[in-house]
């Protein structure tokens, strides 16, 4: 069995009693620690995917020891123009040991109620700001100054008049064309 989980930012593949380096966490060594991000689950023979991730399935592990990484050196160079530059970094990292993969369990499912029952909510302004927001595109009356209006947005007036051969014209034309 095995899972395709979301750690510290980065995707692992793991396995029961497997150690894992990751990108420091905050947690005291000898804790445990609970990861509910997994995107994929295998076990055995059925294969399960999540979108994105799978509700109640959760990657169990416990912090071994804080460490470094290996040093990685960063070095830069222009030829001919005397430019050297050496840096050195070693990144924090986590030692991790895997002890269990959950598949059934209902921790998500309860934040993905409260999110759906906020949905509709936040799609009813949507749908009244629409309407609102095309209306001032709609009413321009020739009366304005239609310099201000780009070469479109006169062209899509023009339209609405019935006025022949715009495709052609330039902003001037069609101004001259709208205010007759």
């Amino acid at each position: 069995m095995y899972a395709i989980v979301e750690i510290a930012g980065q995707q692992f593949k793991v396995a029961k009693d497997q150690k894992v380096y990751v990108h420091r966490l905050q947690d005291e060594e000898g804790s445990k620690v609970t990861f509910d991000n997994v995107l994929l689950l295998e076990d055995g023979k059925d294969i399960t995917i999540g979108a994105p991730a799978i509700d109640g399935a959760a990657v169990e592990a416990k912090v071994v020891k804080h460490l470094k990484g290996d040093k990685v050196i960063v070095f830069h160079k222009k030829r001919r123009k005397g430019y050297k530059k050496k840096n050195g970094h070693r990144q924090y990292l986590t030692e991790i040991k895997i002890e269990s993969i959950v598949a059934s369990g209902a921790t998500k499912v309860a934040k993905k109620e409260v999110a759906k029952k906020e949905a509709p909510k936040k799609e009813a302004p949507k749908k009244e700001a629409k309407p609102a927001a095309a209306a001032p595109k709609k009413v321009a009356a020739p009366t304005e100054d239609l310099s201000k209006n780009t070469v479109a947005e006169l062209k899509e007036m023009a339209k609405a008049k019935g006025i022949e051969g715009i495709s052609s014209m330039k902003k001037s034309d069609l101004i001259e064309a709208l205010s007759k």
